[in-house]
């Protein structure tokens, strides 16, 4: 397994300012693959299906920020189109998080390189951006369940070091110490927008209440609809998640017809009882 190269860049106690965060360059876009699927009854992803690995031990360097009187929204943010050889993680929770030394690890232990780790600050806190890469391959993460579990394992490890998170997060029902004090409407949350974006994809912009499982449910739900997930980015703010994915079908932009049916798909398969399939 390659050594884990990690450059922090911060010295003497002053983090640089965070410029150009999670831009886009068109000219990268068009070198992503696919999005790869597994067999279709792995596809199904519950809680329980995920191994979360968890932080050894409470180490001080995870706790390396300040506490406010108002906590933060915990935001993190997986990346598919900044890089074409990484998976770029972003990670904030105000200016709280230290260098997640111990979720680095945790990331390792899911088959996984940090190739390289940065933290800057700007008005919205403090950004721990990491690139990763499958150990397996040196290439950046195409698996939808590989992906989830990463998003899992870093909202675990940042509810273990910072409780207070627990309650702003969906994850904290599952995870946390605390639940949401408030329940996200469903109806009032779900939002789907298809853009076009050139001749041969348009943008997939899904906003919904965040659950376990959501990233892989997602891309399931768009693949049975004969549409091609080619890249994207998979946010999880708060209680909401909010993905935007580039789509395709049969290499071209998806027509206006197949479009009314994917999102059409989609809002009743986010709006539907979470139970639902459970029930039978």
């Amino acid at each position: 397994m390659a050594e884990m190269a990690v450059t922090v860049a911060a010295a003497a106690g002053t983090l640089r300012p965070c410029t150009g965060v999670s831009a886009r360059g068109a000219a990268v876009l068009g070198r992503w693959r696919p999005l790869a699927l597994a067999a279709p009854a792995k596809l199904r992803l519950s809680f329980s299906a995920v191994r979360v690995p968890r932080a050894t031990s409470p180490a001080a360097v995870e706790q390396d920020g300040s506490n406010t009187d108002t906590d933060p929204i915990p935001k993190v943010i997986i990346d598919q189109d900044s890089d074409p050889d990484a998976t770029i993680v972003e990670v904030t929770l105000g200016d709280r998080l230290g260098d997640l030394v111990d979720t680095m690890s945790a990331l390792k232990n899911l088959g996984l390189n940090v190739v390289k780790a940065s933290v800057c600050l700007d008005s919205t806190g403090k950004h721990n951006k990491f690139s990763i890469t499958k150990s397996s391959t040196g290439r950046k993460i195409d698996d939808p369940e590989l992906l989830e579990a990463v998003r899992l394992t870093i909202i675990n490890n940042m509810i273990q070091y910072h409780p207070e998170s627990s309650s702003q997060l969906a994850m904290g029902a599952t995870f946390g110490p605390e639940v949401p004090a408030e329940q996200v409407d469903v109806d009032i949350a779900t939002h789907v927008d298809i853009y076009d974006d050139g001749p041969e994809r348009n943008l997939l912009v899904v906003e919904a209440a965040d659950r376990p499982g959501l990233l892989v449910d997602l891309v399931k739900a768009i693949s049975d609809t004969n549409v091609t997930v080619q890249s994207g980015e998979f946010d999880t703010e708060g209680l909401l998640a909010k993905a935007k994915f580039h789509v395709s079908y049969r290499g071209k932009a998806v027509s206006k017809a197949l479009q009314q049916v994917l999102s059409n798909s989609l809002r009743y398969f986010l709006r539907r009882p979470t139970t639902e399939d459970a029930s039978f």
